[in-house]
Formats: structure tokens, sequence, C-alpha cells
């Protein structure tokens, strides 16, 4: 009975360790068809950008070996634990690895500043609670700072994505309606244009008609005979 009590305890906080672990920033698991645990890279939202997703895979690569890279009786751990193993220098050598491969990456992708400082946070509690010994690098085992950095970017990357999606579709949108919009730029030019076009005609056709009206000009037949007596008498 006591065994039986002792091992229901063990899986609930096992269990309960891994509902508080952030997801695998690289990784994902699913059940295949016969039922059986399977891991598989996961995919970057859509929508993003070349240079967005270069830096989200960057970022996911790095988190995932600094925190998950190792995996020993059922525990993943990564870099961070190691590395922290070592009294001092070790929790020093994480917030460094922590900052330089994790955090200054992800502000290169123009991150706002509350989740820059989330991040720093995450940082600071861990580095903080690493140098107590051995229940320090426990705590970084299971915290994974560098995780929970990485789904704060894959977030705000997701969340700008959409929204640029949004605004190009709204951008579409205006532009067909004003295409189709009776009497808009597009059909007002090629109106004028006739209308134009149809008014000097008239005009023309007013101007040949009244020409060919009018009668011709007489010459005074006074000067002329004028002329041809003057010279029969002379």
């Amino acid at each position: 009975m006591e065994n039986f009590v002792l091992g229901r305890g063990r899986k609930l906080f096992a269990q309960h360790l891994k509902d508080y672990e952030p997801q695998d920033p690289l990784y994902e698991t699913y059940t295949d068809s016969r039922g059986r645990q399977k891991r598989r890279k996961r995919d970057l939202p859509p929508g993003l950008t070349p240079r967005d997703a270069q830096i989200l895979k960057s970022v996911n690569r790095r988190a995932h070996y600094l925190d998950k890279g190792f995996r020993i009786l059922g525990m993943r751990f990564g870099w961070t634990f190691v590395v922290g193993i070592i009294p001092g220098a070790g929790d020093v050598a994480d917030v460094c690895l922590n900052y330089f491969l994790v955090v200054r990456k992800a502000k290169q992708a123009g991150i706002p500043d509350h989740i820059y400082h989330r991040m720093l946070a995450n940082n600071l509690i861990s580095a903080t609670v690493g140098f107590i010994p051995l229940v320090g690098d426990v705590f970084l085992a299971i915290y994974k700072a560098n995780s929970r950095n990485a789904a704060l970017l894959e977030a705000f990357l997701r969340e700008r994505a959409e929204q640029l999606q949004k605004e190009i579709e709204e951008a579409q949108r205006a532009a067909a309606q004003m295409s189709v919009v009776p009497g808009g730029p597009a059909e007002q030019r090629p109106t004028q244009k006739k209308e134009s076009s149809r008014w000097f005609s008239r005009r023309g056709k007013s101007a040949n008609i009244a020409s060919a009206a009018k009668p011709p000009a007489h010459r005074p037949s006074g000067s002329g005979d004028s002329r041809f007596v003057e010279a029969v008498s002379s």
C-alpha cells in the first residue's frame, strides 16, 4: 500500500512538473496511427517574413539545446543545467548564455520593450534561484527560461504576421472597391475624353455647314468698268 501511494505521488508530481514546464521550442509531440508517442519539428507560424522566420528558427534551436538538449531517465535538460552544476561560475555562465544566444537574438526581430523586459525577468529568476546549491540546478531544469523566452518571441511574431495580413487584405478590398465604383477615377477620365472629342466634332461639323451655306462674295463691278471706259477713251 505504501509503495502504491509513493508511486502514485511520483506520477502526480511528474505530471505537475510536466504541466508547469514550457513547451519544447523546436519539437512537438504527437500520437501516430498505432498510438505511440513521437515527436517532430514544430512548424513556424504562417505569414512570417523571411527575416522573422530566420530569427525565430535560430532562437528556437538555441533555446532547445540550452534547455532540453539531453534526456536521461525520462527527464530532459540542456546545457544550462550542465554548466550550472559548476558552483558560482556556472550560474554566471548560464546568465551570459541565456542573454547572448537567445535574448539578444530575439531583440533583432524588433520586439517591444515589455516583451524584452519579460525575457530579462525570466533570466533574472533563473539566475537568482540558480545560486542555490542543487535545488537551484533542479529549478533551472524545470523552469527553462530560454524556452519561455522563445515562446514569447513566437507569440509576438505570430500576432504581428496576422495583423500585417489583415492590413494587406483590407488594402486589397479597398482597391477593388475603388475600381468598380460608378463615376470613380477609373471611369471619369475616359468619359471626359469622349465628351470633349464629341464636342469638337460637333463644332467642326457646324463650322463646315456654316461655311457651305454662306453665299460667295461678289466683287463690285464699278471699279472694273471705269478702267475699261478710261482705256477706250484714251
